[in-house]
């Protein structure tokens, strides 16, 4: 087994203790010892299974993406959960979602990724991808938020509530983070798209290329906009609302992961 895949599998077994926490705990809201260790240990374990296999250079395959990916998705939602006691109520079904991408990552940790046009760094490549990484953090966690929601709404018209729904947030306090956590992913897209004109320029790319990278992620931004401005005309909420954060999601997923899925996965295949 190679490296790459120890790493890969060792930072899904730092997420197990967070899962175990939160699905024996009736209420992680009340964040006991256990659960910020449990946290920790998540964060830590993911960030450096990451961290670690791009120590030899950097890695532009799938596995390697999706375990960047869930790092900072670990580390947006430890900050999350911080300052919001209602949020830490998303983490049973934030790591059951974060397992199935790890999951993933092993699997496609030996899929070829695109070469590298120079080895080196700059600054501000740097930064495009950070930002990137952390908006693509948030909106998962919002986009957990916006799943919570429509499952309460169902089990709330149906009547029948679940122990998995009984420890996520309240409807209203799911939107709360929806909304909140858009803004920022809406503010730090705005920043990738950016800074993606500036590496674009000064590689000699014009300004943004028309592929279908920048566009699904125009897309996003237009969508999170959209939302962000229904919600404060006509405070469109509940699942309609929840429905056009998780849209947001796929459209942002579908511009990185799935594009690298294509391009990495598929095409070297058919090739």
């Amino acid at each position: 087994m190679s490296a790459s895949l120890i790493l890969a599998a060792g930072a899904i077994a730092a997420l197990v203790p967070l899962g175990v926490v939160a699905r024996e705990s009736v209420d992680v809201a009340t964040a006991t010892p256990r659960f910020w260790i449990a946290l920790v240990v998540a964060a830590a374990g993911s960030m450096g299974g990451a961290v670690l296999q791009q120590f030899d250079g950097w890695q532009t395959g799938l596995g390697p993406a999706l375990s960047l990916a869930i790092a900072t998705t670990v580390a947006v939602f430890a900050v999350v959960a911080a300052f919001d006691r209602s949020a830490r109520r998303l983490a049973p079904m934030l790591t059951v979602y974060l397992v199935a991408l790890g999951v993933l990552a092993v699997v496609w940790q030996q899929a070829p990724g695109r070469p590298l046009r120079s080895a080196v760094f700059p600054a501000w490549l740097l930064i495009h991808i950070a930002v990137a990484l952390v908006a693509y953090g948030l909106l998962t966690v919002a986009a957990v938020a916006s799943g919570g929601v429509v499952l309460q709404e169902r089990a709330l018209r149906r009547k029948r509530p679940t122990n998995f729904t009984r420890r996520l947030p309240a409807i209203a306090d799911g939107e709360r983070i929806q909304t909140r956590l858009l803004v920022a992913v809406e503010i730090l897209l705005g920043v990738t798209l950016a800074t993606g004109v500036v590496v674009n320029r000064a590689e000699g790319l014009g300004w943004l290329p028309i592929d279908h990278k920048t566009v699904l992620s125009i897309l996003a931004f237009v969508v999170i906009a959209g939302l962000l401005l229904l919600h404060s005309r006509f405070g469109l909420s509940g699942r309609r609302g929840a429905r056009y954060g998780l849209i947001a999601y796929l459209l942002v997923t579908l511009a990185y992961p799935g594009v690298k899925f294509v391009t990495d996965v598929l095409m070297a295949r058919g090739g």
